[in-house]
């Protein structure tokens, strides 16, 4: 299409208005995306993104204003409604059932029947199908998701997604827990949908991957639609501008000179000999009090699992732990955080894992801490009261009320729960993995420079992170991991992105 603004939109939206509890998630949006490009939805997180797309995808109905499909005013009383509409969304907590088959959730919404019953066969053979598509053939179609990692389970996502025919497939930061290599199939999965004349609307907090792949880029702030145009027409930084309201500030705190690992505090971790199954293979590690100890290296090379075993939650572990002056490794994550310990670990997936969504903002927040804000057998409701607001100020967290559930938050707000509650029992090592992922450029800023504030009040960090430039730019070491083992360690200005990515393919370059 020479140009795409003369097609007529596919979505398009008319002063659409979306409110909870007061609370404004859209205003008065006009809005519209056409067939055969990919666009960009861009915001910090609370802008507005995801309550657009529920609009779109049936799970939200506008509160005014009109939404129209191919020209004609239309309300999906149901998502499957708009699945039948041809709208299909991944949202960013995924939608899969851990309890059923890979194949069972590909196919849940229209499964293949013979004589009125689920043709499994069938079912088992369009999975594969779909699979191969996205070139999981790794995957077996009988297997049980919750066995699959968070990658392999976004990837069986979009199977799904694109076995129900989408003519607007949304994805809603749908490249943020995968590797590379599955990163590069999303790339070229949507350039052949783009071909088809399918519609993709792209929700991410990665630049690289809007540049990568978007025709043309919203920016939403604050529940408005604050403007739309071309790719190339303005500078990243313009673009960010516009989501936060403001200039740019440095992105990541400054350091403190350090030139080898003994400049920092007392070491407060150290690891020797770390081995779990396959995943693990010697371990060795040290983390001081006030520093960012950064774990490098390619997806899947032990990081998460050995943050799970430094916090109990893995079983049969061997090696040496010390921390502090207690040797040994705690025997459950109650352990971990007890009193004598004082660990903390931020996990990779906030929905499952680090949240219970149903429940209050208060309630988890205070899921951590039940020995601090209790007087006896019972809690105090005084303390409990005072710990849910310090939380809430310190990390500013944007909240209705504290009664609300979880799950109305935003995810950057989501994520900013999960710190607070752990930062309530005052810990001295805490473990983070991932915790940037699927957040907006101006929360992940709030976060570094709390990262920095912890770690210049001694608190001592252990921090994983897939992006090379949170590495470079907020660890005072980082240690290397490949095949389970840490085979390189850099310190201060020698962290750069070509000794991590030759580290990370252990690839000896002083020779070269």
């Amino acid at each position: 299409m020479s140009d795409a603004s003369l097609v007529e939109p596919i979505v398009e939206y008319r002063g659409v208005s979306k409110f909870f509890s007061g609370i404004r998630a859209l205003e008065k949006v006009d809005f519209a995306c056409r067939p055969g490009t990919i666009h960009a939805i861009l915001g910090e997180n609370g802008a507005g993104k995801s309550t657009l797309m529920k609009i779109m995808a049936g799970v939200l109905k506008p509160d005014a204003g009109d939404v129209r499909v191919s020209g004609d005013a239309v309300q999906f009383p149901t998502p499957q409604s708009a699945c039948d509409a041809g709208i299909v969304c991944m949202f960013q907590e995924l939608s899969l059932v851990p309890d059923l088959s890979v194949a069972d959730n590909i196919c849940i919404s229209d499964p293949p029947r013979r004589f009125g019953l689920i043709d499994r066969r069938q079912q088992v053979r369009r999975a594969e199908e779909l699979l191969a598509r996205v070139r999981c053939e790794d995957v077996d179609p009988n297997s049980l998701v919750r066995e699959l990692s968070l990658s392999r389970r976004q990837m069986v996502e979009i199977a799904k997604a694109l076995g129900r025919d989408p003519k607007v497939l949304i994805l809603d930061e749908a490249t943020s827990a995968l590797t590379s290599r599955d990163v590069q199939t999303v790339y070229d999965l949507l350039a052949e949908l783009k071909a088809q004349g399918v519609a993709s609307l792209f929700i991410s907090h990665r630049m690289h991957e809007v540049d990568a792949l978007c025709d043309t880029l919203s920016v939403f702030r604050n529940g408005q639609h604050i403007e739309t145009f071309a790719k190339g027409t303005k500078s990243e930084r313009d673009i960010v501008r516009l989501m936060i309201g403001r200039d740019v500030e440095t992105q990541f705190p400054e350091k403190p000179l350090v030139s080898s690992a003994s400049d920092a505090g007392e070491a407060i971790l150290e690891v020797s000999g770390l081995k779990w199954g396959r995943r693990l293979n010697g371990i060795d590690l040290t983390v001081r009090r006030g520093e960012i100890v950064g774990l490098g290296g390619l997806d899947g090379q032990g990081q998460k699992e050995l943050l799970l075993a430094l916090f109990g939650v893995l079983r049969d572990v061997d090696g040496s732990v010390r921390i502090g002056d207690r040797k040994g490794i705690p025997a459950s994550p109650a352990a971990a955080k007890s009193a004598v310990t004082r660990m903390a670990l931020v996990p990779e997936d906030r929905k499952t894992e680090g949240l219970m969504l149903g429940m209050s903002i208060a309630d988890n927040l205070l899921s951590s801490s039940y020995a601090q804000i209790s007087s006896g057998p019972f809690i105090d409701p005084t303390k409990a009261r005072d710990a849910v607001a310090e939380g809430i100020a310190k990390l500013q967290i944007k909240v209705g009320a504290p009664d609300d559930a979880v799950m109305t938050l935003s995810g950057g707000n989501q994520q900013k729960v999960v710190i607070a509650k752990w930062l309530m029992i005052d810990p001295d090592i805490i473990l983070l993995n991932d915790p940037t992922r699927g957040i907006d450029v101006g929360t992940k800023q709030e976060i570094y420079k709390l990262m920095r504030d912890l770690a210049n009040e001694g608190k001592a960090i252990l921090f994983y992170s897939s992006d090379y430039a949170e590495l470079i730019g907020c660890c005072d070491r980082v240690s290397v991991l490949y095949g389970g083992r840490v085979v390189s360690e850099q310190v201060g200005d020698a962290i750069t992105e070509e000794s991590l990515v030759s580290a990370s393919l252990n690839i000896d370059t002083e020779g070269a």
